[in-house]
């Protein structure tokens, strides 16, 4: 069995990675990626281990059984030069790191520490202390935090957030209740209700084409000036231009932002949305990096490893 393994955030596990696999097989590490050189080795290769996959990559690995993906999202797999027997894996194992990147973002926003740091370096001491036009920041005690998806990181985020002394709600495309201690639970169709209540809102809903914009300029003037809105699910999920008129004219307090508009090249050079969010002093804009930790990507290369054991083995099925 040859495995192609074309994903840099596998590469500080590769130890980890070898020692899972059986004996005879043989891995070939095409990092930094190239497509040319994937394509090169991927002729005679049975696994594929990779974020990007295009149709040309797919039309050059007749021999492929699998592609496993390093992360939660397929979405960069073109399965059309695939024949029908091809498995597509993901993995997760993200949901502790994006649900501490969560709260540090919420505890952040809410307390105003960007605004404090800037001024700080500047020599102002930005406080109520020395400021009495300033109004004391909350604490996360008695928040209320509201849920737009309720999945795995939305619960182990709330576990987090419960363990502070919040209040927890949630709208999910079921409604169906998690049997989570949260306050109230419902449908998106309550997505306005949800807004007004919280204190702060997370987004971590799939996108689909009913999610795509479900949050725009009335959904934030819902959440009002108070409010704070963390998006670790995906960029469109939150109309782009609201956002930013919503920032810009303090519609609402702040945002953490973790996924974006737009997306870089390999050299991971590129603006992340035609709007200018980063002049603006009540946003913390991170590069898709709320779940890329250590801890992560050693459960991530452990279920790779077991998944291709499998398809070693003849077990033909995905398991994470």
């Amino acid at each position: 069995m040859k495995i192609v393994v074309g994903d840099r955030n596998v590469l500080p596990h590769r130890e980890q990675l070898s020692m899972g696999l059986p004996d005879d097989v043989e891995v070939v590490w095409v990092v930094p990626f190239d497509e040319a050189t994937a394509i090169e080795e991927l002729g005679d290769a049975d696994v594929y281990v990779g974020g990007r996959f295009s149709a040309a990559m797919g039309a050059a690995a007749p021999r492929l059984r699998m592609i496993h993906v390093a992360g939660a999202g397929t979405d960069n797999v073109d399965r059309s030069g695939l024949g029908p027997d091809v498995l597509v894996c993901n993995t997760f194992h993200h949901e502790q790191s994006i649900a501490e990147y969560v709260v540090a973002a919420t505890v952040m926003m809410r307390r105003d520490f960007l605004v404090q740091d800037r001024a700080l370096r500047d020599g102002r001491f930005r406080t109520s202390v020395y400021d009495p036009s300033i109004p004391q920041p909350m604490s996360l005690s008695g928040a209320r935090i509201g849920f737009v998806g309720f999945g795995h990181i939305g619960q182990r985020t709330w576990r987090l957030f419960e363990a502070y002394g919040c209040v927890g709600a949630a709208v999910t495309g079921s409604g169906r209740d998690t049997g989570a201690s949260l306050e109230w639970h419902s449908d998106t169709n309550d997505l306005v209700n949800l807004m007004q209540w919280s204190d702060v809102v997370v987004v971590s809903a799939p996108l689909t084409d009913d999610t795509r914009g479900m949050i725009g300029a009335s959904e934030l003037a819902s959440l009002g000036a108070d409010g704070v809105l963390v998006n670790v699910g995906r960029g469109p999920l939150v109309q782009e231009q609201a956002l930013f008129d919503a920032l810009s004219d303090r519609v609402i307090a702040a945002a953490a932002i973790d996924v974006w508009y737009r997306y870089p090249g390999p050299d991971g050079v590129g603006k992340p949305s035609a709007l200018p969010f980063e002049e603006l002093p009540n946003i913390l804009m991170t590069p898709h990096s709320s779940g890329v930790t250590h801890h992560t990507f050693v459960g991530r290369v452990a279920d790779i490893a077991a998944n291709i054991t499998r398809l070693h083995q003849r077990e033909m099925q995905c398991r994470y």
